[in-house]
């Protein structure tokens, strides 16, 4: 009989037992799989490990007689799951199981029921995880974006290691994993992002370099750092800028010697994985201050990729991404049923100067995304969302003049349709097309603007 099982890999179990003894059973049911299993009672966890690979946590009830966590806090804080263990029955006290604690597991619970309970979540996570990566496509209709993109995969199918200049916001992590996905080699392994602006003082080295199992107390099974975890596929270094100086040396060291010890071991273990880091600060200019190694910066720049900011990437880019953004927030059918995005609000977006770049637009859009699922299309509330979006005064309430000043935003609109015009050699189908409208609605434009060509009105009535 084919077993339908899913995988259960990569995966870290973080287990809170407060008075109960079950991290060690946890390990042992869990130890025909590649998982890790932490011991979390009073450790200060990594964000940015939890970030880079599939958690879960593990409580027993009797932590909530501190006071000190929940199920809701813990999910907010570090978007996991979490599994509740106690003697009791849920149904039995209300007041210590609320309806959002919906994974529960009793505490006599056997191998065979942890390990169904580790598979559905998983499972969750991985159709979570995929609905979130088509909502984050690649949007490059943008010439600067194209020619990156080709850029990019010049450089994906080798081994070298990859520096990734870009303002906040740009999309570096997203490039780091382009580069991995179109990886021969390093692409059917692991994806470890580490945020080196967020690791915490003292932390650096069993983070990084993993800990033997009773290296130290608490250290109840042997623990795997970021450069095992990244073996054979890619370890992305985030604002490497950050990193400290002296740890930029341990990092030197392990990129020279392809391979790392663990706290509490004297065995090396050998590790092959391809390096991609990025940062948005002028590494030349932290050379100068000594802040940053110039050994570690050669080793690091092998290959350089600057991404375009959203500023670069245009109007075009903009529009394209907001509305991809309020699709995954509203649905196609909802957005649809809304009758699509009203030329104003693209307008405005257009013309908008976003300083956190995709980031902040996706912020933008999901604040519009909730207000139009309960209200519609309002103009005023929207029109006032984007005021603060672009730090401006309050509207004025006086009837003769418009919630916003639309004539620089008509200016810039006419701009870019004459520029598109201009391109595609006044052909109204391709411009409609590359410009994301119909053919209908461009000739509406073009009336509106008063741009003329010798194709008769006609034509454009459908």
């Amino acid at each position: 009989m084919k077993n339908n099982v899913p995988k259960v890999d990569e995966l870290d179990i973080y287990v809170w037992e407060g008075k109960s003894d079950i991290v060690e059973r946890v390990a042992r049911c869990m130890a025909s799989f590649e998982v890790e299993v932490i011991r979390a009672d009073g450790m200060a966890l990594s964000p940015e490990r939890i970030q880079s690979r599939p958690s879960l946590a593990l409580m027993s009830v009797t932590v909530i007689d501190s006071g000190t966590v929940s199920a809701r806090a813990w999910e907010a804080t570090h978007g996991m799951p979490v599994v509740w263990v106690g003697a009791a029955a849920r149904t039995s006290d209300p007041a210590l199981y609320p309806a959002e604690y919906s994974h529960i597991l009793a505490a006599d619970f056997t191998c065979a029921e942890l390990r169904g309970m580790v598979t559905k979540l998983v499972m969750q996570m991985r159709a979570h995880g995929a609905k979130t990566q088509a909502a984050s496509a690649l949007i490059a209709n943008s010439e600067s974006m194209q020619k990156f993109l080709r850029e990019v995969d010049a450089f994906a199918d080798c081994d070298a290691s990859v520096l990734i200049h870009g303002e906040t916001g740009v999309g570096k992590e997203r490039i780091a994993q382009l580069l991995h996905e179109k990886n021969a080699q390093y692409g059917k392994g692991p994806f470890v992002a580490v945020n080196c602006g967020a690791i915490p003082d003292g932390l650096f080295e069993s983070l990084f370099f993993g800990h033997a199992k009773g290296s130290f107390t608490g250290a109840v099974v042997a623990h795997k750092g970021y450069f095992e975890q990244a073996d054979g596929g890619t370890l992305f270094l985030d604002e490497i800028g950050d990193l400290p100086h002296y740890q930029q040396v341990k990092l030197l060291r392990v990129l020279e010697d392809s391979a790392v010890t663990r706290i509490g071991s004297t065995s090396p273990v050998q590790l092959d994985f391809r390096l991609v880091a990025a940062t948005n600060k002028n590494v030349g200019d932290l050379i100068k201050e000594q802040l940053f190694r110039a050994d570690l910066y050669y080793r690091l720049a092998v290959v350089e990729l600057s991404i375009p900011s959203l500023e670069e990437r245009g109007a075009i880019d903009k529009i394209a991404i907001f509305k991809s953004f309020l699709v995954s927030v509203l649905g196609q059918e909802k957005l649809a049923e809304l009758n699509d995005v009203p030329y104003w609000l693209t307008d405005a977006i257009a013309d908008t100067y976003f300083a956190g770049n995709v980031r902040e637009l996706r912020n933008l859009a999901e604040r519009i995304g909730v207000t139009v699922r309960q209200l519609g299309w309002d103009a005023e509330r929207l029109q006032s969302i984007l005021l603060r979006a672009r730090n401006a005064q309050p509207p004025r309430t006086d009837a003769s003049v418009e919630v916003i000043d639309r004539s620089k935003w008509d200016m810039a609109e006419r701009g870019r349709i004459a520029e598109a015009l201009d391109a595609h050699g006044w052909r109204r189908q391709d411009t409609a097309q590359f410009l994301g409208i119909s053919r209908k609605v461009l000739w509406e434009k073009m009336r509106k603007y008063r741009m003329f060509d010798d194709e008769p009105e006609a034509r454009e009535v459908d």
